[in-house]
């Protein structure tokens, strides 16, 4: 079965599926979780040992030049961002998630910061609660020092959008700490910042990064997603950078030409929003599926030199089978981008801590 045969199986799977998804689930408040230990002022600086030489190659980094030896020699083994991927809703397009998670990881990421701690799952699904999904960034950030970022694909592409929402407090006035791991929500409604030692809301922690392909359409018609529906498109403060990849024709996600107008995402503040077309022969269901690109050097070379504000245009992929190789291209370059600012603001806070 060819990959296009794949595609419109899926296309169907869809439209029987639509109406017997379910509604989003969410873990319950744990009344234990008040007495667990909240990470003290400056101890998530402190906790983490770099000698000056590693901090140093850290600061010297250029965030839009970063290579396979930054990455593997320098980044890897410093602060390094949790990245939730999110898969689309229909069994099994989340193995499609999965390989871009393997993607990641072969091309240097490290694996645990990839992975679901409950599970060892490679996604998380789009059908779980907004509100936790926060409360894990703000959770993760806590205890790191460095914001997450997330990949969102159909369905979670929209998740990832309800997500950042969340944390702008377009749908409440609280939100918890959620830690996966251990399946609870901290009762409190605030963090200890890991960089400036102070206390604050869970509502307004914010995301380093979100990548979201194939977002809308038929899936904006699920009642999990109808909070969101108008407002998929606006992207609010609590991201740095967001990128919305349309497929330039998607019958899933109703993308065609012509329908840019009314499928670009914009900041409604200072958000960093970028839209990119993706080839029209991409396949929605299919798009996330790029870890064999990384598997010979001439294709990882490319991909790691990939530079989206390159003028004139970056040079053609080498030959061999280059499907989805723009997407993880765009992608990749984006993570390496946030990876290293994350990281910097990680050292220069922890140089700024007084003796002792």
């Amino acid at each position: 079965m060819n990959r296009r045969d794949a595609a419109l199986r899926m296309i169907v799977a869809l439209v029987l599926a639509a109406g017997a998804t379910g509604c989003a689930t969410r873990a319950t408040l744990s009344p234990d979780a008040a007495a667990q230990s909240r990470p003290a002022p400056g101890s998530v600086l402190k906790s983490m040992t770099l000698d000056p030489a590693q901090e140093d190659r850290i600061l010297a980094l250029d965030p839009e030049r970063v290579s396979d030896d930054d990455v593997r020699n320098t980044l890897a083994s410093g602060p390094t961002p949790h990245v939730l991927l999110i898969h689309g809703g229909i069994f099994p397009v989340h193995l499609a998630m999965a390989s871009l998670g393997r993607f990641l990881a072969k091309m240097g990421y490290p694996e645990a910061k990839i992975r679901d701690p409950r599970d060892r799952s490679w996604s998380m699904s789009p059908y779980e609660s907004s509100a936790d999904g926060a409360g894990q960034v703000a959770w993760y950030y806590e205890r790191d020092g460095v914001r997450p970022m997330i990949v969102g694909h159909s369905q979670g592409g929209i998740q990832a959008v309800k997500i950042l929402h969340e944390l702008n407090g377009s749908f409440g006035t609280e939100l918890h700490p959620y830690d996966r791991e251990a399946g609870r929500i901290d009762p409190k409604t605030t963090i200890v910042d890991p960089l400036s030692g102070q206390e604050r809301p869970v509502i307004g922690v914010s995301v380093a990064y979100v990548g979201v392909v194939g977002t809308g359409g038929l899936s904006l018609a699920l009642p999990n997603h109808w909070i969101v529906a108008g407002r998929i498109r606006s992207i609010p403060d609590t991201v740095d950078e967001f990128v919305g990849y349309r497929i330039g024709l998607d019958l899933i996600a109703w993308d065609a030409p012509g329908l840019e107008g009314i499928k670009t995402f914009y900041p409604n503040g200072k958000a960093t929003v970028r839209n990119v077309t993706l080839p029209a022969e991409y396949s929605h269901v299919l798009v996330p599926v790029t870890a064999g690109l990384a598997d010979t050097p001439a294709m990882r070379a490319w991909i790691n030199d990939y530079d989206p504000a390159a003028t004139p245009a970056v040079a053609p992929p080498p030959d061999g089978d280059t499907a989805n190789v723009l997407f993880a291209a765009e992608v990749w370059h984006s993570v390496k981008r946030h990876w290293v600012r994350e990281a910097q603001r990680f050292v220069r806070a922890k140089r700024a801590l007084p003796p002792g």
